[in-house]
């Protein structure tokens, strides 16, 4: 392994810096907003999943969708676009509009087994685990990431199988649901300040599992370091459920104390170096998972009050991405710079 140095560049960011900051905050403007409902009217009576960016015109949208694929893999590593139109139209209207921006930023791929291309975020009450993953133990229940998404539980910091994760808020929670976003090249540095034995470590593999995602098969658990480098850029593929699910499997080998600790660590540093901010309607985020981690807080519903809350979900691979380390095919499938890659494969997909 090569030395371990810390990084710098505008990706390397605190709560409070980037919050002084609006470089990676755009309002749509009425240029903007007229395409959209052009292209939203049009598209009627076409299957939003159907849309594509040949179909879904916005000849003003291209230099917003340059800036945004420039700050997401060269700048902060997220951009926030406010003012989507959800107030204006039905939920087909809104599924088609996010779904034909996604298409003039980046490529879309499915987000689960059944082939998903836009998950609905919301809370879907008890059953959770029966419906989208869990494994039973003498704890109890032990939910899934798929799961856990689908309830009104805090999510901890972790990062999705693509370059890019956006969300568009359609509707708020009564109260809480607040995203947490950390730089984890920020908290590489802080580590590395602090316990370097901890941080080496996080170069190493640790054993993950797919429960929720991929069914069964003999890659249900695999190994993948927290953090790697290639080509001087970096990359954190990380969730605490992937790595405790594999350790509840008979196969796969415990964790070392210092493994643990080293988790432990970069979960204290995530909250202590984060930005929280609420997600208002029409607010569409977009975080480059390679560079950022994302959390929530535990939310609380009011149906009688309309206060539901409804983010739908776009997974994007992006045109500019980064290469990645030879060792991250086993997820990602493709690894150079610019690949459609990532997702996760549905089941006819797997078959063939």
């Amino acid at each position: 392994m090569s030395e371990i140095r810390p990084f710098t560049g505008p990706h390397v960011w605190t709560g409070a810096e980037i919050g002084a900051t609006k470089s990676w905050i755009r309002d749509l403007n009425g240029e903007q907003l007229a395409d959209l409902n052009r292209a939203i009217v049009a598209t009627r009576g076409t299957p939003w999943d159907k849309v594509t960016k040949k179909s879904f015109p916005l000849p003003s949208f291209a230099p917003l969708a340059e800036e945004v694929r420039r700050e997401l893999e060269e700048g902060t590593g997220i951009f926030r676009v406010q003012g989507m139109p959800v107030r204006n139209y039905e939920i087909e209207d809104i599924r088609r509009m996010y779904f034909g921006v996604g298409c003039h930023i980046g490529t879309p791929v499915t987000q689960n087994r059944f082939g998903e291309m836009m998950r609905v975020i919301q809370d879907e009450g008890a059953g959770v685990g029966e419906r989208y993953g869990q494994m039973q133990d003498k704890d109890g229940a032990f939910l899934s990431s798929y799961a856990r998404t689908k309830s009104a539980g805090g999510l901890r910091f972790h990062t999705d199988r693509v370059d890019v994760v956006t969300l568009l808020c359609v509707n708020q929670a009564k109260r809480g649901g607040h995203s947490k976003l950390a730089s984890t090249c920020a908290i590489h540095n802080a580590m590395l300040a602090k316990r370097p034995d901890l941080v080496e470590l996080l170069y190493r593999d640790y054993w993950r599992s797919r429960l929720g995602e991929e069914e069964g098969g003999d890659k249900i658990a695999y190994n993948l370091p927290v953090f790697a480098v290639r080509d001087g850029k970096f990359t954190s593929h990380y969730s605490r459920t992937y790595v405790e699910a594999a350790q509840k499997l008979p196969n796969v080998p415990k964790m070392t104390a210092a493994q643990d600790e080293a988790l432990d660590l970069l979960a204290e540093t995530a909250h202590a170096l984060c930005y929280e901010m609420t997600l208002k309607p029409g607010d569409f985020q977009l975080l480059n998972n390679h560079v950022i981690y994302h959390a929530r807080d535990p939310f609380e519903d009011d149906p009688a009050t309309g206060h539901v809350r409804m983010l739908l979900r776009l997974w994007l691979s992006m045109p500019n991405s980064r290469a990645l380390p030879e060792n991250h095919r086993i997820l990602w499938r493709e690894i150079e710079a610019g690949a459609v890659r990532g997702g996760i494969q549905p089941r006819e997909e797997r078959a063939a």
